[in-house]
């Protein structure tokens, strides 16, 4: 029997890079060049029922979602760190897609702030 197993979904990021603004460091040139040629797509949400017989779907959903959107990598938030004396900090995380990218993510693990990229 055929049944949902999960769902993900994203968003294109704008080639003007507004929603890297607020992350800390600069962004490497080879993310802003991805950025501009419409390859990153931002993956919202993804929930995936657990199930022993289908390991790494979760990888499989995203994958095929970058694929779909002819992106080659894929940010997404993935949580936050609170600290007593300061602003919230979120933390990304970047999916590239196999070999389409040789992108590094130094310096874009954190971005101070409460509002989410690009001021959202």
């Amino acid at each position: 029997m055929d049944r949902l197993m999960g769902c993900a979904f994203g968003f294109p990021i704008r080639v003007d890079g507004s929603w890297w603004l607020g992350f800390e460091g600069a962004l490497p040139r080879s993310i802003e060049q991805l950025t501009l040629s419409g390859s990153v797509f931002a993956f919202g949400d993804i929930m995936i029922r657990p199930h022993p017989q289908e390991r790494g779907l979760a990888r499989r959903v995203l994958e095929r979602l970058l694929t779909d959107h002819q992106a080659s990598l894929g940010p997404t938030l993935v949580g936050e760190l609170r600290r007593p004396a300061g602003p919230t900090t979120f933390r990304a995380l970047a999916f590239p897609v196999g070999e389409r990218t040789t992108a590094r993510m130094d310096g874009l693990v954190t971005m101070p702030g409460g509002g989410g990229p690009g001021g959202v």
